[in-house]
């Protein structure tokens, strides 16, 4: 009897069942009601083969809302069907790969109260939200609630990361030490002709609007939300000029064709910058695509196991400056 008892266990010890999945940071995580997409529930394919097609005799907001709700595709994702569906599902996935999430959005209370250490709150901004002043800005980051300034989603409003009218904010940051996140580039298929963001624009997707910023603001800490895809000879321009720089692969780890994806990865890495790569899913309501992103990273064949967990994990602890400490807890180690 004594021997049944035991085999079990001696089994998941030698398979590695019973150890401690490693850490993932995931730099790009939100706390939004179900409905940011439209009403729910909705449906994205993840990841796609084709992107979707338009006669503009119709209004591209109409075809898109039918596209989600209607996706040609066999691995359609669909969305939560509450605000609350869609908290307990995302944190449901974060315990169950051991991931910490930069996350930012209006339900940023709710998630930290349910989600405990594994919600890492950030500041989210654009210059829809006219309230966050820069003083209000300055009050919220240095309160020491929020850990990064993301996501800036200034793109909507047609504003390049250098324009002056963010310069404010992005002295604040500096002057705090409190790394920013920046939307640049993949937003929703036709953004542009969506309501409300009528002032975005593909040429907001280069890399090369941070320059500017980045010489005004040496000591800044910043990473590129989407990597700038897919303009990768920009990315990696400004990747060699601003070593200082780094990137997540929010979205594009879904939202993309996998080949396509992997072919952008793959330029990164082989340009030499892998260590600065970070893993970001941007699952909006679609909190399966927080898998489907780590999926795209572990099936990159071209990159080995040291080079995957940087992604996944180093390269965000290295950048968000975790100490020894933080990162032995997300281990799953004790501290004295």
């Amino acid at each position: 009897m004594r021997i049944t008892i035991l085999l079990p266990v001696v089994l998941l010890a030698i398979t590695g069942f019973c150890q401690e999945k490693l850490p993932i940071l995931d730099m790009h995580l939100h706390a939004l009601p179900a409905s940011q997409n439209g009403p729910p529930p909705n449906a994205i394919c993840a990841p796609p083969e084709e992107m979707p097609v338009h006669d503009p005799a119709k209004s591209w907001a109409e075809g898109f809302n039918k596209y989600l709700k209607n996706p040609d595709c066999k691995n359609a994702v669909w969305g939560a069907t509450s605000d609350k569906e869609l908290m307990d599902k995302t944190l449901e996935i974060l315990n169950k790969h051991n991931i910490y999430g930069i996350t930012s959005g209006s339900l940023i209370d709710d998630y930290m109260s349910v989600g405990g250490d594994r919600i890492i709150p950030a500041l989210h901004f654009n210059f829809f939200m006219t309230d966050k002043t820069p003083e209000k800005v300055r009050e919220l980051l240095s309160s020491g609630k929020y850990k990064v300034f993301a996501e800036v989603a200034i793109q909507y409003n047609g504003v390049s990361p250098s324009d002056p009218r963010f310069d404010p904010y992005a002295k604040i940051a500096e002057e705090l030490d409190i790394p920013i996140g920046i939307h640049v580039g993949t937003g929703p298929p036709g953004a542009a002709y969506l309501p409300g963001v009528g002032n975005y624009r593909a040429k907001l997707h280069s890399a090369m609007v941070v320059e500017e910023l980045l010489m005004r603001h040496p000591k800044l800490r910043i990473y590129l939300m989407h990597a700038g895809y897919p303009m990768i000879d920009d990315l990696l321009a400004v990747l060699w000029t601003h070593p200082q720089a780094y990137v997540d692969i929010g979205a594009i780890c879904f939202a993309i064709p996998r080949k396509a994806f992997h072919e952008y990865l793959r330029r990164i890495f082989e340009a030499g910058f892998g260590k600065r790569v970070m893993f970001g899913s941007d699952q909006m309501n679609w909190p399966e695509t927080i898998e489907i992103g780590i999926e795209a990273i572990n099936t990159a064949n071209f990159l080995d196991t040291q080079q995957k967990r940087d992604i996944l994990y180093n390269n965000a602890a290295r950048f968000l400056r975790l100490s020894d400490e933080e990162i032995a807890i997300h281990h799953g180690k004790k501290t004295d």
